[in-house]
């Protein structure tokens, strides 16, 4: 399965499950799992429990090998694990997905606005967004269009972070091996949408 083929194996499962048709209903434990795996996409998504990850794409054990991290940052291990799963298992396909009303980019604007204190933990995740925050947040928007805003760009940072921080994903890149797409995640509709490289 090439680059294309996985996103359209994802879009698709989506839509399935957008549409209320999910295919992926049985997930009780069977023997195969003991098997080598062989995931068709790597995933970096946000930890928020409202975005379950297997179940939006409707993919089943075995299919994704997903990372997840408040944000969907990127920081040096979500790098290591990404090159495990491209190295290993020559994964063609790398989606960053953020998600509407993010609470780690109203963590990181508020952070900005309000130079809250927060804790050594939480200042690791909100210090990746912030520079964004920088940019947009005396452009008068309102707030939660300077969240959305955020988390888009929030998005294609991290997809350039991965492109650019790792000569295992450069090369898997060069050689036409891998594609590294940014998307986002509808809470209210349940929909996927991918960003267009820029």
């Amino acid at each position: 399965m090439n680059a294309k083929q996985a996103q359209q194996k994802l879009i698709n499962g989506n839509q399935r499950f957008v549409n209320n048709q999910s295919l992926r209903s049985d997930f009780a434990p069977k023997q195969d799992f003991v098997k080598p795996q062989k995931p068709f996409a790597v995933v970096l998504g946000c930890s928020d429990s409202r975005v379950p990850i297997e179940t939006i794409f409707d993919q089943s054990f075995g299919d994704l090998f997903i990372i997840r991290i408040a944000g969907n940052i990127v920081a040096p291990s979500q790098i290591g694990s990404v090159e495990f799963a491209v190295s290993l298992f020559q994964t063609p396909l790398v989606i960053v997905l953020g998600h509407t009303h993010c609470g780690a980019v109203s963590a990181a604007i508020d952070a900005h606005i309000k130079q809250d204190d927060i804790s050594s933990g939480v200042h690791s995740i909100v210090k990746r967004i912030e520079p964004i925050v920088d940019k947009l947040a005396d452009k008068n928007y309102e707030h939660s269009d300077l969240v959305c805003r955020v988390a888009d760009a929030n998005i294609r940072q991290s997809v350039q972070q991965l492109q650019d921080s790792s000569a295992i994903i450069n090369t898997a890149i060069a050689e036409h091996k891998l594609k590294i797409v940014g998307a986002k995640y509808i809470l209210k509709t349940g929909e996927v949408t991918f960003f267009e490289p820029e």
